[in-house]
């Protein structure tokens, strides 16, 4: 909303310039020089300059998982060249564009140097970016609304818009954002015309409103969900206990559960979003053959399980996550281990969940997430997928080294059969390893009354392009 960036990514999967007018790269491809648009100038009225982008790029460097660490990882220096123009100059090759791109959590967005030079691991106190709209802090109610309004002074590219590309023209004065805990409080405000959009609908509700003459709906590629497991203590630290619980999984028990109708879901047997760039299902016989209860019996015996208690991260106020709990609680006592289901809500999850000690310790076995299947299109986008153990994994902190190094051969393939044919390597050797379980696909759902128009049909939530008739 607030924030822009060098480049994104469009519907087709293809990197497309935002913040850049001009750009070159080397013929050894290790180094790329970049002129950005004219007319661009933070919520502050002051120009976007060349510092600015190098002192942002080399702040998420560091907090980035998926391109940010390893870009810096690979660069020799983030410079600029004068006030419109920097460079990146490469020790390795690395896809660049593709880093600029991304659209993943924690993107490279743009800041005043000012703010970019907070420590990494400091919250910034200010949100000044240089997008389309502006935050309206004065408003801001914690838990409860958002506010922005359109920045007048932004200048859009000419194309059209396309996901995160192209033309970002606003054409309302200001958006409230609202949380609505309550399912049904949010529908029956949306069918009276309290509320114009409903971003994320729970299937049991889309049938009613697609039925309802006012509304219009739209599907998008929705959420992968993961079954994550710790591996700092027993019994999870164990590969074979991991292999136990994958010989039994059943995606379509999941997705059942989480979704109901076949329509409202797909199984997708890979660590990559099937629909995604990397959609081969090689090694994924392991999630798609018959359960096999009696290698998972032999597996727990040969990993010496003696029954230690598991702790499941059960997340009652978010209906997907406390579906994959309920489940994945089940899976584990029909396998005979020692489970407890620890129930709360999302954000006491999210905090026992970066607890690093063991479970008598307050600590964790297993935890459910669920991510957008646009987070999950390759070894860099997915971080569930990252095995740098404490320093350089999400929470869950597996370490592999095999791993590891097929994903820096990833990022240094120079082309795009390369790539795939590393993607294909790491996805094999993570069905061995087994960082995580995916269980499947869910279709996302939204809808809006249809005085709106322009609504752009993304993976996620983009809120210019829409204009409103009264």
């Amino acid at each position: 909303m607030i924030y822009d960036t060098l480049f994104a990514m469009d519907s087709q999967f293809r990197l497309q310039p935002q913040m850049v007018d001009t750009w070159k790269v080397s013929d050894d491809k290790l180094s790329y020089e970049f002129t950005l648009r004219d007319g661009v100038n933070f919520h502050d009225g002051q120009p976007v300059r060349a510092t600015d982008v190098v002192a942002s790029l080399k702040r998420w460097g560091q907090r980035n998982v998926a391109y940010g660490q390893p870009l810096l990882a690979a660069t020799a220096a983030i410079e600029p060249i004068d006030n419109s123009r920097f460079r990146i100059q490469l020790k390795t090759p690395f896809p660049v564009l593709e880093a600029l791109a991304t659209l993943t959590s924690r993107s490279p967005f743009i800041m005043p140097e000012r703010l970019a030079k907070t420590d990494a691991y400091t919250q910034v106190k200010e949100a000044i970016g240089s997008g389309p709209f502006k935050f309206a802090r004065d408003e801001w109610q914690p838990g409860h609304k958002v506010v922005y309004i359109r920045n007048p002074d932004y200048v859009p590219r000419q194309e059209p818009p396309s996901w995160a590309t192209g033309g970002k023209v606003v054409k309302v004065d200001r958006v409230e954002w609202l949380y609505i805990p309550e399912a049904v409080t949010g529908m029956q405000a949306l069918r009276a015309g309290e509320v114009d959009y409903w971003e994320n609908v729970l299937h049991d509700y889309f049938p009613v409103l697609e039925r309802d003459p006012n509304i219009s709906t739209q599907s998008w590629d929705g959420l992968i969900g993961v079954v994550r497991f710790n591996f700092l203590h027993p019994p999870f630290d164990n590969i074979k206990m991991r292999q136990a619980v994958l010989a039994v999984v059943d995606q379509r028990e999941y997705l059942n559960a989480i979704a109901g109708d076949p329509q409202n879901w797909h199984t997708c047997f890979s660590f990559y979003a099937c629909n995604g760039t990397e959609p081969d299902e090689q090694g994924g016989e392991a999630l798609s053959g018959p359960r096999d209860y009696e290698k998972a019996t032999r597996l727990i015996s040969e990993a010496g399980y003696k029954g230690e208690r598991i702790v499941v991260l059960d997340a009652a106020d978010i209906p997907q996550l406390h579906t994959e709990a309920l489940i994945t609680n089940d899976l584990l006592k029909r396998l005979g281990l020692n489970v407890e289901l620890a129930t709360s809500d999302w954000g006491t999850v999210v905090k026992r969940g970066e607890m690093r000690e063991p479970v008598e310790q307050g600590g964790w076995s297993i935890m459910n997430s669920a991510t957008a299947s646009v987070d999950m299109l390759n070894p860099a986008t997915n971080a569930w997928l990252h095995t740098g153990g404490v320093a350089g994994a999400v929470v869950g902190w597996p370490t592999d080294e095999k791993i590891e190094t097929l994903r820096a051969a990833w990022f240094a393939a120079t082309d795009d059969a390369k790539r795939h044919d590393v993607a294909d390597q790491i996805q094999q050797r993570a069905f061995e390893f087994v960082p995580y379980i995916p269980i499947g696909q869910s279709i996302g759902r939204r809808a809006f009354r249809k005085n709106l128009s322009g609504v752009i049909d993304a993976p996620i939530t983009f809120l210019w392009n829409i204009e409103k008739q009264e």
